[in-house]
């Protein structure tokens, strides 16, 4: 199976990146000059798989990553993506992996000049911290720009890797003794640091960049919001988080994951070693990749970002309430039925959720009082969960009470988090776009409604269902479905080029209004109805309940 997905691989790069001119585009960085190649079928330049730090691998192996410190004389070639960071589920199987994967690409419009100066959306992917890369396939921008620049919004758009599960995000007490805690976010950080460093030999504006990414990557966002306090390093200007944001649903500190680290310290022989962390470098690759990559391809190993007392200083809802964030606009929003993909299954009583919330099913032991209040404000009435279009269906394979742990699951993990963002936003009277995704679309079952994740193809227009190897999202959907993905392309590409999501004489009918501390409102985007702003009032009780509550969840 893996053979196969890296042939196509191959064969998609092949056909829509190489060279179809004698004038290949090039651009001079700090570091030395690189050649890119030429896209005929959207007129763009792609810069791709640029070092953007020192790869990590022998001694910066689980190190924090390092700038770069060579330059060259000449040209380096740019012209492919390269191997992207190790990781363990399905959204790795289809590319090749390394852990030299520390690259970055940068996709612009042919047109484009060292003067045009235009602002840049650099995408983050999600992936659950354990998979994903900035060369997946459903996140090709091409698109996107190519739409941009018909409704006049142009901008520069840039994908990067950075280091995933275990190679990423090790933590214990040992790792947080040598400051080497949350890897993949300092990865990150770099990145945007190199952004601001080169990012003007492409022709974009250092000053006008938009950090954005969907769930894990929205969560990346977050935190780069909250970094080091809240402090203002001028890496961005405004953030999109497409489910996710500063609040994690589940985070940890650096004694999480101690058994975990523990128990690969010991699989691999460095149990009676003087320094673990430098014997985990030292293990070959082959090794400690065969002990990280369990069952079916994913990781038994659940390593996360982790509340370090550095970069992520305290809880998420605690540095939202003390306004402990950068002071830019934001675009966030959720899907309706966010819980569909994170509610446990097989719960068939009010017994079993209670003992679901008190015995750790949330990874940690809810308080029996705020589980009791949790089973008031989460009936077990099958109409008030979700998906709604089940009306009073119940679902006895995935448990009778699916719907309503379903619900719960969706608000805990999501809305619930990006509510507070919004409303922390406005407290400071600094500009919120929210909304609130309600399509189901082609890709997924029936079943799981408007799902996670399901945003992402319309936001990226991706109308052919490049990258999708488990359903198209526009197989056989109406023209309604096609024309809310250049609504949305359009209106994320105008906040992107303007903090403002309204593009100009586009979409008239829909006009976003920013979220106000007396009007809490977010835009509810549908195909089968006409979208529209609602009040943020949905499942409200419930929602503002847990955010009441959110220092019992260590969150």
């Amino acid at each position: 199976m893996l053979a196969i997905a890296i042939s196509f691989l191959s064969v998609w790069a092949t056909a829509t990146a190489i060279p179809t001119s004698n004038s290949a585009p090039t651009a001079k960085i700090l570091n030395g000059t690189y050649v890119g190649t030429y896209n005929t079928q959207y007129d763009q330049d792609y810069f791709l798989g640029m070092p953007y730090a020192q790869q990590p691998v022998g001694n910066l192996r689980f190190t924090v990553p390092q700038s770069l410190n060579e330059s060259w004389d000449g040209t380096r070639d740019a012209t492919k993506y390269s191997g992207i960071c190790v990781g363990y589920g399905s959204d790795s199987i289809w590319y090749p992996q390394s852990e030299a994967c520390l690259t970055i690409n940068v996709i612009r419009s042919s047109s484009v000049t060292v003067d045009s100066k235009l602002p840049v959306a650099v995408w983050i992917h999600g992936g659950g911290f354990y998979m994903g890369s900035g060369s997946d396939q459903r996140y090709n921008t091409s698109r996107m720009l190519d739409n941009a620049d018909d409704i006049g919004k142009p901008f520069i758009a840039v994908t990067f890797n950075y280091r995933l599960s275990a190679w990423g995000w090790i933590s214990s007490s040992q790792v947080w003794g040598t400051g080497n805690t949350n890897l993949g976010l300092r990865d990150q950080r770099l990145a945007l640091h190199w952004v601001q460093e080169n990012i003007a030999a492409f022709g974009g504006d250092p000053t006008k960049v938009t950090i954005w990414g969907e769930s894990a990557g929205a969560m990346s966002v977050g935190y780069h919001l909250t970094a080091y306090g809240g402090r203002d390093d001028k890496l961005f200007r405004a953030g999109i988080m497409e489910s996710g944001g500063s609040i994690a649903a589940d985070p940890g500190n650096y004694t999480t994951f101690q058994s975990s680290y523990d128990e690969l310290v010991s699989k691999v022989n460095c149990s009676n070693t003087v320094d673990t962390l430098q014997c985990l470098r030292e293990v070959p690759f082959q090794t400690l990749n065969s002990v990280l990559n369990g069952t079916g391809g994913y990781s038994d190993y659940d390593f996360a970002p982790v509340v370090d007392g550095d970069l992520i200083r305290n809880w998420g809802s605690i540095q939202l309430n003390k306004h402990e964030f950068v002071k830019v606009p934001i675009l966030a929003g959720t899907n309706t039925d966010e819980g569909t993909a994170f509610g446990p299954t097989g719960i068939n009583t009010t017994e079993q959720f209670y003992e679901y919330l008190t015995d750790g099913g949330l990874d940690f032991q809810t308080p029996p009082s705020i589980a009791e209040e949790i089973l008031r404000l989460y009936p077990d009435i099958p109409s008030l969960g979700i998906p709604e279009f089940l009306g009073d269906k119940r679902v006895p394979s995935e448990g009778w009470e699916w719907r309503r742990t379903c619900a719960f699951a969706g608000d805990f993990v999501m809305h619930a988090n990006r509510r507070r963002q919004c409303e922390a936003w406005t407290e400071t009277s600094t500009p919120a776009y929210c909304y609130r995704f309600n399509i189901h679309a082609a890709d997924v079952p029936i079943l799981d409604g408007a799902t996670h994740f399901e945003e992402v193809s319309f936001v990226f227009n991706n109308i052919y269902g490049v990258g999708y190897h488990y359903g198209k999202p526009f197989a056989g959907v109406p023209q309604s479905y096609y024309d809310l993905s250049s609504m949305m392309t359009s209106m994320w590409a105008s906040f992107i080029h303007d903090l403002d999501p309204n593009p100009g004489t586009v979409n008239k009918s829909v006009h976003w209004e920013a979220y106000g501390k007396d009007n809490p409102v977010d835009l509810f985007l549908n195909a089968n109805t006409t979208s529209h702003m609602e009040a943020d009032t949905w499942r409200k009780e419930a929602i503002d309940y847990l955010n009441s509550v959110a220092k019992a969840f260590w969150r």
